[in-house]
């Protein structure tokens, strides 16, 4: 593995925590700090090589601060090599009053690939009255093939001071979003949407959608809750059975407290 990194991001040297899986490299990103500020410019290149296995996360959730006069992004950048297992499961955001974030997230997988990539954006700190005060949460996903063909395209964009994030066609009351994707070439896509909505079923708290990618090559989930707990728990439930089913072993305990 080479890496290269600069302050404020700081990547762990790699573990092996996995009895079922060995060889998969498990990285965790860290921000030397207590979140994002205004002005703040993250980037995140990962390139896994062919036949690899990775799983990366975050060591917390990501704390957004109130911006004045600018803004923050966080770009990350995920290359998938042929045969190669990325797993992309950052923890939660955590927009904060008055934050401002733009992220985008860019991944390019190799057609014998399997990428498992969940997102999570929390209200605020609703302990301290802060559900959806932000300024703005911006948020685009893109994932293509080696060939550059596009395989699913999202963007989210949330300004609560022109429009509720509760209103219907938006979160529709609900405060906590998940987003959920497998990009694979087994099962197919098919039995894989069958088997995330048997999963999803055993989540009764939760609102949430499945669909196909493009061309067969997998799903994508969508998770609505009340609560953070009940969505976690959801997407917890989720990546334990597409893993079972994937890469046949179940989720590991990632050790962070």
């Amino acid at each position: 593995m080479r890496q290269y990194q600069r302050a404020p991001l700081h990547i762990y040297r790699p573990i092996h925590l996995d009895p079922a899986l060995p060889d998969m490299a498990f990285v965790y990103l860290q921000q030397q700090g207590d979140g994002l500020v205004q002005g703040d410019r993250y980037r995140v290149d990962v390139d896994c090589a062919a036949e690899s296995a990775v799983h990366l996360t975050t060591q917390a959730p990501t704390k957004v601060f109130a911006a004045v006069d600018n803004y923050a992004t966080q770009l990350v950048n995920l290359r998938v090599g042929p045969g190669a297992v990325l797993e992309y499961l950052p923890d939660a955001v955590v927009p904060f009053r008055s934050s401002r974030l733009f992220q985008r997230t860019c991944v390019t997988v190799a057609d014998d690939a399997t990428v498992i990539l969940g997102e999570v954006l929390l209200p605020g700190r609703v302990a301290r009255g802060e559900a959806h005060v932000y300024d703005l949460f911006w948020s685009e996903m893109e994932i293509r093939d080696s060939a550059g063909t596009p395989l699913t395209a999202d963007t989210l964009r949330l300004r609560p001071d022109t429009l509720d994030p509760r209103s219907p066609g938006v979160l529709g009351g609900f405060d906590v979003l998940a987003s959920f994707y497998v990009v694979c070439a087994r099962p197919r896509s098919s039995d894989l949407v069958d088997l995330l909505r048997s999963a999803l079923a055993e989540a009764p708290e939760v609102l949430w959608g499945v669909s196909e990618l493009p061309r067969g090559r997998g799903a994508s989930v969508r998770i609505l809750g009340h609560a953070s707990a009940s969505v976690q728990a959801a997407v917890h439930n989720v990546w334990e059975r597409v893993r079972l089913t994937v890469l046949g072993a179940p989720a590991p305990d990632l050790r962070k407290g």
